[in-house]
């Protein structure tokens, strides 16, 4: 069995794992690098390997730095089956074909930009059509059921607790030229525990390898319980000044999560009754699919939910935009308001344009809800740059920048080592979806705790899997009986 890494290595995006085993490619994500223009469009459009010799795609979540380069993988001759679970699948319905919008109008602006005599038309990554075309390759799967990949190959999806219908994928696989069985688990984005709304991640009982995430591999996430303190005194201060609170919130998960926060506050009386608004019609159609997927809610919510005559993301207060003049219409009107719109990290979307007219005015604040990868505008605001483009001119950053981890959606340093140590049986870590020095933190906490065989693989880095090498266990044989969902028969040998 091999191994390859490539994507989300010593990074944050482009999640993209290829494991080879019985003459079949199994794909783990495909997911859109984001980072400097130049680069994303090098990264994404080429491939490091032909799309028409992947025989299938396992995608862990709808997220786009794990989904958003699907479209192109089939427009590019991948013809196999994409398997995710039912919510994940409902989700990539809205977010693919909107970010085959974005690519499209990137694409004009980029045209209308350049010097039409001398360069060629710039094309769109993907279209919209293509983002259509490769929803029909989509087949889910739910929760705890095992199912037949391919010859070989077994998987079953846990509930990763990151964002609705996440995955962590467990694979079981049998190489048959080596007659060699072996358990290797993905987390793709791993979840934290006690979040609002979702249920908390489930851990495999037994794994011989795991590839785990790293993006908060050196942090340790504030207090979620601390979080509606901090929420309400952030919008009482700004309210009392008549500004607006600008949340730049990712269209799944941290929208739904701040909208519940506030409902929440609103009504145990914390903070004032003020207009609450959600600017993002990505946004909008995602919580439309969260009420349909209750079933991935903890218990909490689902009483909530069965109880609200609004549901658990409507209240009195709070609007969804509809239009385009809807959205432009909020530069006109004064505070005190809150503000949610998306893109996450600041990059596209309508949040520039709150951004822009926001940013300069002292009583304003800009609450940081999420992870800002490198060279992103976000990442910018929480750096502390006292200047910043939008659309390619200068702002003055007056408004105060809050930067709060009460909502983020990834395990920090102790939901990750937490994780894998829990897992018995563990040989082997590779670290991925992380930048180098958290990915290596997290490293240096698993050795300490007498996991050796650690490895943070580079983009393009292959490794042939093989237990029968020796390894830092010292054992020469060991048999394992693994419990009945793994779906097993019998005894495995394994030979480290």
């Amino acid at each position: 069995m091999k191994l390859t890494f490539l994507g989300a290595d010593r990074t944050v995006t482009g999640s993209r794992h290829l494991i080879e085993i019985n003459e079949k490619k199994i794909l783990l994500d495909c997911g859109l690098f984001q980072g400097k223009r130049e680069e994303e469009y090098c990264y994404n459009c080429q491939f490091p390997f032909d799309p028409k010799s992947i025989d299938v795609l396992i995608l862990s979540h709808a997220h786009i730095d794990h989904s958003g380069n699907i479209p192109n993988l089939v427009k590019n001759g991948f013809t196999g089956p994409i398997y995710c679970t039912s919510a994940t699948k409902d989700l990539c319905d809205y977010m693919l074909q909107d970010s085959g919008y974005i690519q499209e109008r990137e694409a004009e602006y980029l045209n209308s930009k350049k010097n039409k005599n001398e360069e060629p038309d710039v094309q769109p990554l993907y279209t919209q059509e293509d983002a259509k075309k490769s929803l029909l390759q989509f087949k889910t799967v739910n929760y705890g059921i095992t199912f037949k990949l391919v010859d070989g190959v077994h998987v079953t999806f846990l509930n990763a607790g990151h964002i609705l219908g996440s995955a962590i994928i467990v694979l079981e696989l049998e190489d048959f030229e080596k007659n060699e069985k072996l358990i290797l688990t993905f987390t793709g984005d791993l979840g934290r525990s006690r979040l609002p709304i979702l249920k908390d991640p489930e851990i495999p009982s037994y794994s011989d390898i795991l590839i785990t995430e790293s993006t908060y591999g050196d942090k340790f996430h504030d207090n979620i319980e601390m979080a509606d303190e901090k929420v309400a005194e952030i919008v009482n201060e700004t309210a009392r000044k008549g500004g607006k609170i600008i949340i730049p919130a990712f269209a799944v998960g941290r929208t739904q999560e701040i909208v519940y926060t506030l409902r929440q506050l609103i009504d145990k009386g914390k903070i004032p009754h003020l207009p609450v608004i959600v600017d993002s019609p990505l946004a909008t159609n995602i919580t439309e699919v969260f009420k349909r997927h209750h079933e991935c809610y903890d218990e909490e919510t689902r009483e909530i939910f069965m109880k609200a005559k609004q549901g658990i993301f409507g209240f009195e207060l709070l609007n969804y935009t509809t239009s385009v003049e809807d959205s432009k219409a909020l530069n006109n009107k004064r505070g005190p308001m809150i503000i949610i719109s998306a893109s996450g990290m600041c990059e596209h979307g309508r949040i520039l344009h709150h951004l822009k007219n926001s940013i300069e005015d002292p009583r304003n604040r800009i609450m940081i809800v999420g992870y800002q990868a490198e060279n992103t505008l976000g990442r910018k605001l929480v750096d502390g740059e006292k200047k910043v483009n939008i659309f390619g001119k200068p702002y003055r950053v007056k408004a105060k920048i809050e930067v709060t981890n009460f909502f983020s959606a990834h395990g920090d340093r102790a939901d990750l080592l937490n994780f894998g140590l829990a897992i018995k049986g563990l040989k082997k870590i590779f670290i991925v979806h992380g930048d180098e020095k958290r990915a290596n933190a997290l490293k240096d906490g698993f050795i300490e705790n007498g996991i050796k065989d650690v490895i943070v693989p580079k983009y393009k880095d292959s490794f042939e899997i093989d237990l029968n090498q020796k390894n830092h266990l010292d054992v020469i044989n060991m048999t394992v009986e693994l419990p009945a969902e793994h779906n097993h028969s019998g005894i495995i040998n394994y030979k480290l």
